[in-house]
């Protein structure tokens, strides 16, 4: 059970992230997509999907977004309407600065039986005008649902200039999220770093670590690198070259991902610090999605092999 896993804050969870299908394509569209991402995800062992809630973000930053911006389908009516096929858990996120107080209680509300899963993301800038705030969204999620999980978004990145992220991160748990997941990782400098300073300050407070599951995701071409730069991933330039220069771009991303993960997995399994995966595809490319589906099967392998050998140990 993924709440098991989460609340006894286990290594190794891993899930795999899609966006919804978007809001403008015809039911039988939506329904061909579906299937197609049913068959692929029904043989993957995984303890959850996680279904994002897409922003625009063109207030977050100058440039012209590389792939143009179109509104998805609602997350959760995509989970219910067209993913009941896939008999496991489903973390939704949730943009709580476009919902009301009103709208987020209903929400929360709707179901009251079934365990339920989300992770609340906050505005994507200070420039972003919301009606609700995350704080506001932690309480009244407490007050209102005691069956749902929810986690929060780790930016590593945002650690390398304001060395905060780690109290960030403390401040949610207190808050009530459970786990967290960061956004696409390709700095293990960042990341390391923040879980440095996340393991030492919960140790000087007696805080016990939740997990962290560090996004991966492939990279197939120069046009998936530069959208991955425009959503704020932070690329060291050694990497870049290596991507960009490289004979197979997808095969690199792997390769180097992988290792990327292995290393802050290790990094996690030193100190105690439930470290997880969660992987996706930022493209909608086929054959991009399709590495993403076998990266799962990679990161799977490798944290069995992990749990092998503390077995044996």
């Amino acid at each position: 059970m993924l709440k098991q896993s989460i609340l006894n804050k286990q290594m190794g969870i891993i899930t795999y992230g899609m966006t919804p299908p978007k809001e403008t394509h015809t039911p039988e569209k939506i329904t061909e997509i579906s299937q197609k991402q049913i068959e692929r995800l029904k043989g993957l062992d995984i303890d959850a999907l996680i279904l994002y809630d897409v922003q625009e973000e063109s207030d977050r930053i100058d440039t012209e977004r590389p792939f143009p911006y179109m509104k998805s389908l609602d997350p959760e009516t995509y989970s219910k309407e067209y993913l009941h096929e896939l008999d496991i858990p489903k973390i939704i996120y949730r943009c709580v600065g476009k919902y009301s107080e009103a709208e987020l209680k209903r929400w929360l509300n709707k179901n009251t039986i079934d365990q339920r899963y989300s992770v609340f993301v906050g505005a994507s800038s200070s420039q972003q005008e919301v009606q609700l705030s995350l704080n506001d969204a932690y309480r009244i999620s407490k007050q209102h649902s005691s069956n749902l999980t929810f986690g929060g978004v780790i930016i590593p990145e945002r650690h390398m200039k304001k060395n905060d992220e780690h109290l960030r991160v403390v401040e949610k748990m207190k808050q009530g999220c459970d786990f967290f997941v960061s956004q696409a990782t390709y700095n293990v400098e960042a990341s390391k770093n923040f879980l440095s300073d996340y393991y030492h300050y919960c140790q000087q407070e007696e805080l016990e670590m939740v997990p962290i599951l560090f996004n991966i995701a492939p990279c197939g071409s120069t046009k998936t690198l530069e959208f991955m730069k425009w959503l704020g991933i932070s690329i060291p330039k050694w990497l870049e070259n290596e991507l960009k220069y490289s004979s197979d771009v997808l095969d690199k991303s792997i390769q180097l991902t992988h290792k990327i993960f292995e290393e802050l997995l290790e990094f996690g399994l030193e100190k105690g610090i439930p470290v997880g995966c969660s992987i996706e595809s930022v493209s909608t490319r086929k054959v991009e999605i399709e590495a993403s589906i076998q990266m799962v099967k990679d990161i799977k392998s490798t944290l069995d092999k992990k749990r092998l050998l503390g077995a044996v140990r």
